[in-house]
């Protein structure tokens, strides 16, 4: 079984003034390597140096940037001009800024959306894409995960998630969140953010590894991934019903592996069924024993499999 490559440092980073946000954007591995833009999760996570490690830095230009609002990029938690369509722009800016003419697209659950939108919005610059944990933004996938259906496989975690929520609220859990995470109170804020965070983290894995204290739950970060997930998803992510599987005939020609944890129970293995289903030419690994998160023995396997296939098949073409 295939293990992450080891640790390495970025040979460069910047930042990239794009309005009111100031976006953090590093570069890692062979500077004349196949140039692969990796998007984060969320969205809201921002990038972590573990992201580096799924491509082989001998044969990869490694593209890592954290989207607005989280990570290293500025104003931290800002939803003012953060929707799914700035990504994308920005996406083509860090592209035109890098002078890539062609590139690989690598991505899981949000990061996956958001690679399908770019890759929709510019085709002829996309060279290949990886995704993982497919999420395609759809109103019926946010019910499954934030109202009824995970909860009915984690009843416990599920009265953990909703214990802030009033009675009289339940019914529309996203919108009582979004109420909190507005809130003037820095307490209730944070306590909405943790609660959040560790309702998503809970979930990502096959068998989840309970860390109470977790710095994250209890850290900025957390706020950042919380206020800008519930503004994505208030607003259906900003796509039209059904926008992505609707488009995705523009990507026939497109290389394409997907990679799905059979036992997902954020983003449903029916994601990845049904993008399979449209997208002819893509291939849809679905992997035994694993859930949502990239970082599971198996997803990491399929995912670095795929990453040095690409290199291979890509090798003197781009």
């Amino acid at each position: 079984m295939r293990q992450l490559y080891p640790d390495i440092s970025p040979n460069q980073t910047w930042h990239l003034q794009r309005g009111i946000h100031r976006l953090y954007i590093e570069e890692c591995g062979n500077s004349d390597g196949i140039p692969v833009i990796f998007l984060h999760g969320g969205p809201g996570t921002g990038c972590f140096p573990a992201h580096r490690r799924f491509f082989d830095p001998e044969k990869y230009r490694i593209i890592l940037f954290d989207q607005r609002g989280c990570g290293r990029s500025t104003p931290h938690c800002c939803i003012e001009d953060n929707t799914t369509w700035h990504l994308v722009d920005d996406i083509e800016a860090i592209r035109q800024f890098l002078d890539i003419n062609k590139l690989v697209l690598f991505g899981g659950s949000w990061g996956s959306s958001l690679a399908l939108a770019y890759a929709q919005s510019f085709p002829h610059v996309v060279a290949a894409m990886i995704l993982r944990g497919i999420f395609l933004c759809r109103d019926e996938e946010i019910q499954w995960f934030y109202q009824s259906g995970t909860s009915q496989l984690y009843p416990d975690y599920w009265q953990d998630f909703i214990s802030l929520v009033d009675d009289e609220q339940r019914d529309d859990i996203v919108a009582a969140y979004h109420q909190m995470l507005a809130s003037e109170n820095e307490l209730t804020r944070m306590a909405a953010a943790r609660a959040w965070v560790l309702w998503e983290s809970r979930c990502s894995e096959l068998t989840f590894h309970e860390a109470p204290n977790d710095k994250e739950h209890q850290s900025p970060a957390a706020l950042a991934m919380a206020t800008i997930e519930n503004h994505y998803f208030t607003n259906h992510s900003f796509f039209s019903p059904n926008q992505l599987l609707e488009n995705i005939a523009c990507l026939t020609d497109i290389p394409s592996t997907i990679v799905h944890g059979r036992y997902d129970t954020i983003c449903p293995l029916q994601n990845a069924w049904q993008l399979h289903r449209a997208w002819k030419g893509s291939e849809l690994n679905i992997i035994p024993a694993t859930g949502h998160s990239a970082f599971e023995a198996g997803n990491i396997d399929a995912l670095i499999k795929a990453s040095d296939h690409l290199s291979s098949l890509l090798k003197g073409k781009i």
